[in-house]
């Protein structure tokens, strides 16, 4: 990834939001039938962490991302940023999926400008488009088009979707997971060196529990559905980090063994 100028450091500079997760319960209905999702969740976030959720396939986590973004309301409990309850989707709180839905007609800048342009003020923030085309390392990619892009391109032109809201909290659900293995791990670098310039706070739902681990700062294990929270694992480990680590090999034993897979080690 290109070096981010000084300047657009400042531009995309953020206070991280506080999180706080009280007692949380969700349910679907599934043919007139509840289907509980979430048994009691609680836990707190500082502004400026990078946190994971970790668990097994259908166990809630991307529920859970998707009640912090707004999209959908708990059944009981508070979701609270700043000390306000979640509301309805807000800017200040940016989504990103595993497959980076581009409209294949517009280029690069266009759709990273979707976001200023349905709120009305692309006209007088083109900058902060160039810039956080910039800030994924797109630059001179901004007249491209969808198909003429990478795997790890296009969901870096998601990514840079979302940082042109100026975002102070951004959540990441599984947004590496459809990528090769050599692209994923560039990318997971890359997504450690954004969070670190921006100064958000971001909370990532992966399967990949070396993914986990090495991008950051906490982990937040899951057990199956209704999900609870089994684990909450401190990565004590500084930036940058290394995989062959043998404190990373000794977390990765710790959170296999939460997810009962401690036989696979």
């Amino acid at each position: 990834m290109v070096a981010l100028a000084t300047n657009q450091a400042a531009v995309f500079a953020a206070a991280g939001q506080k999180i706080d997760i009280e007692n949380v319960f969700h349910q679907f209905e599934l043919e007139g039938e509840p289907l509980p999702v979430l048994d009691g969740i609680d836990f707190s976030v500082e502004p400026g962490s990078f946190i994971a959720l970790l668990g097994p396939s259908g166990c809630g986590k991307s529920t859970l991302l998707r009640l912090l973004a707004g999209l959908d309301h708990p059944t009981k409990g508070d979701l609270k940023v700043d000390g306000e309850n979640v509301g309805d989707p807000d800017p200040s709180r940016i989504m990103v999926f595993q497959d980076p839905t581009l409209f294949p007609w517009r280029t690069v800048w266009d759709n990273v400008a979707l976001g200023l342009e349905a709120r009305g003020i692309v006209k007088k923030s083109r900058q902060r488009v160039d810039d956080a085309i910039q800030l994924v390392g797109l630059g001179g990619f901004d007249k491209a088009y969808p198909h003429q892009l990478s795997g790890g391109m296009a969901q870096r032109v998601a990514l840079a979707r979302a940082l042109v809201n100026e975002p102070r909290l951004l959540l990441l659900d599984e947004p590496l997971g459809k990528l090769d293995s050599l692209t994923r791990l560039t990318m997971q670098t890359e997504l450690v060196g954004l969070w670190q310039r921006a100064g958000l706070t971001a909370v990532l739902v992966t399967h990949d529990v070396e993914e986990a681990l090495f991008l950051t700062q906490r982990v937040l294990v899951f057990g199956p559905r209704p999900a609870r929270i089994v684990a909450d694992i401190e990565v004590d480990l500084p930036y940058p980090r290394h995989r062959g680590d043998p404190r990373l090999a000794e977390l990765r034993r710790e959170a296999l063994g939460h997810l009962g897979l401690a036989a696979t080690w």
